[in-house]
């Protein structure tokens, strides 16, 4: 029996560096997984700190339930406000699916024979409504609501709310927040139909109208709540002026 000890050559004699980590010892491993997470996240807010560039075009996102059917009164007036958004020059943004998002997107298609504006998509991965609506330009895809959402908000010059599900809660809610608290800052938000009208009547009677207060009464001042898409246009006629003079006035077409 040969009791001889066996030597390896000095490049398999691996001694760890002091600042790894052995993937055998869970808890500093997971310790390192967790805070890699928190750095990513602190560079996805970094970048976002990115604007983009001045737009050609105003971009107002629309909302609403993808469970409308073509034909409807509801669809068709959808379809007439991306109508004349489109004419005005709009780009429209919507989720990209059925509904009152295409209704949307088709109303921005047929009133741009010439491809003037886009028709734009963003989209979410739910395993099930894999394509986007036929009028959908140029779409995009997200994994996560969360990024989804954000892209929404970098996207867009104004918003339009229309009547839905939960979804278009939590897209309401959110753009609702983003102004409340200053993140949106002089952002066109307009809520058309009922539904958003005693929706703002809650909000009021549950977080103002009470002891101690949970809101400013001005919180509840910002949706533009409307009852027509013919007002809801005419706020955005004001809006998309206020851009149009603004951009002029940053690129020095308005100095003389």
């Amino acid at each position: 029996m040969n009791n001889e000890k066996r030597s390896f050559p000095p490049e398999c004699n691996f001694t760890p560096a002091p600042d790894t980590v052995s993937i055998a010892d869970s808890e500093a491993a997971f310790e390192v997984i967790h805070d890699t997470l928190l750095n990513l996240w602190d560079t996805v807010n970094k970048l976002s700190s990115i604007r983009p560039p001045r737009r050609e075009r105003y971009r107002v996102t629309i909302f609403g339930s993808a469970r409308i059917q073509p034909g409807t009164s509801m669809y068709n007036g959808v379809r007439y406000l991306a109508e004349e958004l489109t004419i005005m020059g709009c780009d429209i943004i919507t989720g990209g699916g059925p509904g009152l998002m295409q209704a949307a997107n088709e109303g921005s298609v047929i009133a741009d024979p010439e491809n003037l504006t886009q028709s734009i998509g963003i989209r979410i991965d739910l395993g099930f409504e894999q394509e986007a609506n036929p009028f959908v330009e140029e779409v995009y895809l997200h994994k996560t609501f969360f990024s989804r959402l954000h892209h929404f908000v970098i996207a867009s010059d104004a918003f339009v709310v229309l009547p839905g599900g939960i979804g278009t809660a939590l897209e309401t809610f959110m753009i609702w927040q983003l102004l409340q608290v200053r993140k949106l800052p002089d952002t066109p938000f307009i809520t058309v139909g009922e539904m958003w009208k005693e929706l703002a009547v809650w909000a009021k009677k549950y977080t103002v109208d009470v002891e101690p207060p949970m809101a400013d009464p001005a919180d509840m001042r910002i949706p533009n709540c409307v009852d027509t898409y013919e007002e809801a246009i005419a706020l955005l006629q004001e809006a998309h002026s206020k851009w149009k003079y603004c951009q002029n006035e940053g690129s020095g077409m308005g100095s003389n």
